[in-house]
């Protein structure tokens, strides 16, 4: 991979519609899922969004301390009613318990996990059911496919996973991994290519996609296509979230021109592998925010306050995006360079965001206490 001469340069660029400033954060070589970074002397393709009407709730995210070290690479965040939270480690293929007092306890491996080092798959995504906080679900890697498994929580006891979803496509890279119910209480799933982007617009393919399954693996009623599928087109998402009045949200990796954040339309076509960013044309939906893939590869999404965090693996930065209704604003970064590479977003029940690094996925240059769980006040 290709080294910067300065990896914790602040990039920014001027947004086309609107007044509004973009402010990006530094890329080092280490290259988002599923792509390496090149060096340019051209500037990154401007952010085309629009100026959001109402002035965004949230203030300025301020780290408040370090919740835990010592991780690898934490993926999948699942907040317990008490407050502690459930995190993967994806290369390990474990589960440990993060308590609010810092304190780590390894609840147990997921078998089959195929994690590795500077690879993209492994133990990724967790849910808990919003019902009944004894069950979790998983998005693992395997030798032969991605799956959802269903595993019960007794304490600090995992049960034997079950398989509730199999036959993911499965490739070296693009596994999309993240998990989220929606308010109707459907859980939501996002996929990856798994490298073959043809794969992407075959609304029959799990790969490429936003699924939408009931907890038992099947397709939810009311699907778009009578099957799991809810949108098509993508390339590889790894954040979603929904906001305060249910709209689902997604990042987005793209692959040469734009990495985007997208507003999710039920039975939505995004285009990919025919187009990334905007100007799709006609029956395509259009991000409502692009970076060029210099500066971002977007990954964990959490909203709270009117407003979109976005985790920036090659970015290495926490990005906050305004959000107004089915609108959003350009993209301010913050802690541009200082902790590598930002994976993960959730937010706690106090409020607060949690913040993984992923500075030990084989791509970032690890620290002593790599990696870690920071904790951000907004």
């Amino acid at each position: 991979m290709i080294e910067d001469m300065d990896r914790r340069t602040l990039l920014s660029g001027v947004a086309v519609i609107g007044a509004a400033t973009l402010v990006g954060c530094s890329g080092g070589s280490k290259g988002g899922d599923g792509r390496v970074a090149t060096s340019s002397s051209t500037p990154p393709p401007a952010t085309d969004v629009p100026s959001p009407t109402a002035t965004p709730t949230a203030g300025t995210p301020t780290i408040a301390g370090t919740v835990a070290t010592g991780l690898n690479v934490p993926w999948g965040i699942a907040f317990l009613a008490g407050g502690d939270a459930l995190v993967s480690q994806r290369d390990a293929g474990t589960i440990v318990r993060v308590a609010t007092d810092g304190s780590v306890t390894e609840l147990g491996e997921v078998p089959g996990s195929a994690g590795r080092a500077g690879g993209e798959g492994g133990l990724l995504g967790l849910a808990v059911d919003p019902d009944d906080q004894s069950v979790l679900f998983a998005y693992v890697t395997t030798a032969t496919d991605d799956r959802v498994v269903r595993m019960s929580l007794d304490g600090d006891t995992l049960g034997r996973p079950r398989d509730i979803l199999t036959g993911i496509p499965v490739g070296a890279r693009h596994h999309g991994g993240r998990l989220v119910f929606g308010p109707d209480g459907t859980l939501f799933v996002s996929t990856g290519d798994a490298g073959d982007g043809s794969l992407a617009l075959d609304r029959d393919s799990l790969a490429g996609k936003i699924l939408r399954i009931d907890r038992d693996g099947a397709a939810a009623d009311g699907n778009p296509f009578g099957n799991r599928t809810w949108s098509y087109g993508h390339r590889n998402i790894e954040g979603l979230a929904f906001d305060a009045d249910g709209r689902l949200w997604a990042t987005e990796f793209g692959d040469k021109s734009a990495d985007e954040l997208n507003l999710i339309e039920r039975g939505g076509n995004y285009g990919w592998p025919g187009v990334e960013g905007k100007g799709g044309g006609k029956g395509l939906v259009d991000p409502l925010v692009t970076w060029g893939t210099d500066e971002a590869s977007p990954a964990g999404l959490a909203i709270t306050r009117s407003t979109a965090y976005i985790g920036a693996l090659q970015g290495e930065c926490l990005f906050a995006v305004p959000l107004d209704g089915e609108r959003a604003g350009a993209p301010t970064a913050h802690f541009a360079g200082d902790h590598g590479r930002i994976r993960s977003i959730a937010v706690a029940p106090d409020g607060a965001l949690w913040v993984t690094t992923s500075n030990t996925d084989g791509r970032g240059d690890p620290g002593t206490d790599d990696d870690r769980i920071l904790r951000v006040t907004i």
